[in-house]
């Protein structure tokens, strides 16, 4: 009776893991389709792209696509521009948001979580709604197209977040190893520099993998506060191929499918450490 009610629980458990695994595998065909829809129309020829009914497989295979968008365009720049603006943005924010994590797990003080909830509420106001006030301040003070103005605007929609979470990763240190680090002459902030962040580089980066992803994908800043070819973002670019006459599928998905290769690249490189950086925060936080 026993061995046959221990049958039973495995088929059961079978069971699920195979239903499972098969929501699984559906969800992933559903969000690739349309990047392998993309990827095929990007081989097409121009007639195959504008068929109907659509041509599934393009036949024959070409490449024209491409070449016109790397050497035809402005793409090279703009994935230029993209990762300066990238970088500049995670040292902004990593600064900033370090400091305050450090302060806002070591530190008492009145209104503490008040003024943490009040940073994380700020970062909740949609982009748009503040872009035409964003767009005229930076235009007087001369920060409008430029990196370090783009950078700022990023910097502070991603700041709250960054603050949050390193907080749990600061106050997984132990003070004992701060105390220590006092008792032979360190002060406080040298013990934040000496022995806090290399203990929370996990969440360091983490923290610098989001906030790219973030300037990668974004479009609304990245075209509200440029307005010259030689500043403009790989978002940008995208719609250099919509037209009064139509859409020029064939380039456009080219550029897509160029568009979202290194951040995937980036991605599937350091999944481990982001994965082992916000499971380490989310447990210690």
């Amino acid at each position: 009776m026993i061995e046959e009610e221990a049958g039973v629980q495995r088929v059961r458990f079978n069971l699920s893991t195979l239903g499972s695994y098969g929501l699984l595998l559906l969800a992933a065909l559903l969000a690739l389709a349309p990047l392998l829809w993309a990827l095929l129309t990007s081989l097409k020829v121009k007639t195959q792209v504008l068929a109907y009914p659509p041509v599934w497989w393009p036949t024959p295979i070409t490449l024209e696509n491409y070449r016109s968008v790397l050497v035809g365009s402005n793409m090279p720049r703009y994935l230029l521009n993209t990762v300066i603006v990238g970088l500049l943005t995670i040292f902004i924010v990593l600064v900033l948001a370090s400091h305050t994590a450090y302060a806002a797990a070591r530190f008492k003080f009145r209104g503490k979580e008040i003024i943490l909830f009040s940073i994380l509420s700020a970062s909740m106001v949609p982009i748009i709604s503040l872009l035409t006030p964003l767009y005229l301040v930076w235009t007087r003070i001369g920060l409008h197209n430029s990196y370090i103005g783009v950078s700022l605007a990023y910097a502070a929609w991603q700041v709250p977040t960054a603050i949050w979470l390193l907080r749990g990763f600061v106050e997984a240190v132990p003070r004992e190893i701060e105390e220590a680090a006092m008792i032979d002459g360190c002060s406080q902030w040298q013990c934040f520099y000496r022995v806090v962040i290399p203990v929370v580089q996990p969440g360091l980066a983490a923290a610098g993998i989001l906030i790219f992803i973030f300037v990668w994908n974004d479009f609304l800043l990245a075209t509200t506060l440029t307005i010259t070819e030689e500043r403009r973002l790989i978002q940008v670019g995208l719609y250099r191929y919509l037209s009064d006459l139509g859409v020029e599928w064939g380039r456009f998905t080219a550029y897509t499918i160029l568009a979202i290769l290194p951040i995937i690249t980036m991605f599937v490189a350091l999944q481990r450490k982001l994965l082992k950086g916000l499971v380490a925060g989310a447990m210690k936080g």
